[in-house]
């Protein structure tokens, strides 16, 4: 044997490849939040089979559902003028406390920031007025609100704006720590103050998110105000839930038709704001976005070719464009829009110097909390029949979101026919209020957690499916590219490659969907949906503010503990 080859390097087998291959260290941490999961997920199992809710028994509801139409006839709506009237209110006051929201948030984003906040307390402070206002039920403030001030538009505009507050400034602070430094670090060094670093350095760079946000946010208010209406707010929910609570079906599915109509107009409307003013690149994926976008480049609107100016002199006086002047008209426009709210809410602003006076008696009769009659035990029951309402209506939702949420993905469909046919079913599904839809299936099917249940299911499905039709799209490509090369099906590239990366945002989705779950399901609660939302109605309309102030106390708890829950696994997974 020669030299040579007795160094002829041997082969790794293929055991020997494997056992070198880097393995990813699993740390006890990562261990418990998968094991927390598989303890949900069987939790959401073990509700979904105590609820009984199986397709032969829905199918049996037919006959109900059959004769509840037969006894409706046929739809009936207001008279034109009241109805106008009515669908202008709701429009108004639902506009009017989104933008309080969006005013207001804006200093607790800055202070709930981490690279904009003067310190830690700061921080902490704006972090707490955050997660409070998202997790105190609107309708728990409609009920103050209308203690404190004069029935009508008022009370809804004020539990709409602190209610969305929670929402709005956490995306927004989240949004003002991912910006580019350089900007505002260049304009503390030229001098700049606070102010002048954020409105130059800081806001241009957010303001897509921002805008996005808030038309989000006023869509979602939009649905909300119905519920508002069983607490005595102005609009087409008081309405609707007058003609439900005196049998008139078909009033009431006749405003409900209203409503659904007037959702997704709005839909349609934020739509086409957000290419107006944002572009098509940060405007959203939603299948109406598409359609402006398209008509937007037909119509020789699309983004302008950089620029370079012959001076700095030429740089600071722009010229008017056409894509400026067309900015400029829709700023004013908006700004004529947002008054126009405020002028048709017909505020009472004489209730801001007397309701001062109310707030000493009406904060005594929330305090101290107590059970009442109920006794701690039966509260206690109701809070979990609540939450396992919201663990089924999660794990129902999250089967059909991932079907459809999946088609309606660009890089997932195999046509557009069916990518559209998905987003467009989405945005259906996102205009139909839940309150709505559980209403009729109460009258259908009866009381109970059932008709909750499938109605928080069946709602979600448009927000989730939304929200991982948009992850997927926003996968790197190149795994799926490499699968494709390699000879895989659409399928084995979706199980191979889309799916894995997509897989920490689907698990971000899902636990944001649980936390508006257990918070709707509070709400399904008081139209007769189950849980503790029955006893919140009773002790509100029973004037029993101390009973109301321990319900408010535990949904509190329980949704700071699913969203402390949800930070730890967003964190963990990252």
């Amino acid at each position: 044997m020669t030299l040579t080859a007795a160094r002829a390097p041997i082969a790794p087998s293929g055991a020997d490849l494997e056992a070198r291959a880097p393995r990813r260290r699993l740390s006890p941490e990562r261990i418990c939040a998968a094991i927390t999961l598989v303890v949900i997920a069987g939790l959401a199992v073990a509700a979904l089979v105590d609820l009984d809710i199986s397709v032969p028994g829905m199918l049996s509801s037919w006959e109900n559902a059959e004769r509840f139409f037969g006894r409706v006839g046929g739809l009936s709506f207001p008279e034109p003028a009241e109805l106008l009237q009515l669908t202008v209110l709701t429009v108004g006051l639902v506009l009017t406390g989104t933008v309080l929201a969006a005013v207001l948030s804006v200093p607790i984003a800055f202070l709930a920031a981490s690279n904009t906040t003067p310190g830690p307390g700061w921080r902490a402070a704006a972090r707490f007025i955050g997660v409070l206002t998202r997790a105190l039920p609107d309708v728990v403030l409609a009920m103050v609100f209308v203690l404190m001030f004069s029935l009508g538009a008022l009370p809804g505009i004020l539990a709409i704006g602190i209610h969305s507050i929670g929402m709005i400034s956490k995306m927004f602070a989240d949004a003002i720590e991912q910006i580019d430094e350089g900007p505002r670090l260049a304009i503390r060094a030229a001098g700049g103050s606070t102010l002048q670093e954020f409105s130059a350095g800081v806001l241009p760079q957010v303001l897509p998110s921002w805008v996005a946000t808030v038309l989000h946010r006023n869509d979602i208010n939009l649905r909300g105000s119905v519920v508002l209406g069983y607490v005595g707010v102005a609009g087409l929910g008081l309405e609707m839930s007058h003609a439900f609570k005196s049998l008139n079906y078909g009033l009431g599915l006749g405003i409900a038709l209203v409503i659904f109509l007037l959702c997704v107009v709005m839909e349609i409307i934020s739509s086409s704001v957000r290419v107006a003013m944002l572009g098509e690149r940060d405007a959203g994926r939603g299948v109406f976005v598409k359609l402006f976008a398209r008509a937007r480049r037909s119509g020789g609107a699309a983004s302008a070719p950089e620029r370079h100016f012959a001076s700095a002199a030429a740089a600071v006086h722009r010229p008017w464009t056409g894509s400026r002047v067309r900015n400029l008209i829709a700023g004013w426009l908006a700004v004529a829009v947002v008054i126009a709210g405020v002028v048709v809410s017909d505020i009472t602003w004489s209730d801001f110097l007397t309701f001062w006076g109310k707030v000493p008696a009406i904060a005594a009769s929330f305090w101290p909390p107590n059970f009442g009659s109920y006794g701690f035990a039966t509260l206690f029951q109701a809070m979990l029949d609540t939450i396992m309402i919201a663990l089924a209506a999660t794990l129902l939702t999250f089967v059909a979101s991932l079907v459809i949420g999946s088609f309606a993905a660009r890089n997932v469909a195999p046509n557009d026919g069916v990518r559209i046919g998905s987003r467009l079913l989405l945005v259906i599904i996102r205009g139909i209020p839940e309150i709505i839809l559980a209403i009729v299936l109460i009258v259908i099917t009866g009381l109970g957690a059932q008709a909750g249940t499938i109605a928080l299911a069946f709602g979600g499905i448009g927000l989730l499916g939304k929200l991982i039709a948009d992850s997927y799209e926003e996968v790197p490509r190149g795994p799926e590219r490499a699968l494709l090369a390699a000879g895989a099906t659409r399928l084995q590239m979706f199980a191979g490659a889309t799916f894995p990366q997509g897989s920490r945002a689907l698990i971000g989705h899902t636990f944001y969907l649980l936390d508006t779950n257990i918070r709707a399901a509070t709400l399904l609660g008081i139209v007769g949906g189950g849980g503790i939302g029955y006893y919140l109605l009773n002790a509100g309309q029973g004037s029993n503010y101390q009973l109301v102030s321990s319900i408010v106390i535990m949904i509190l708890v329980t949704v700071l503990l699913v969203e402390g829950l949800a930070m730890w696994m967003r964190r963990v997974f990252r």
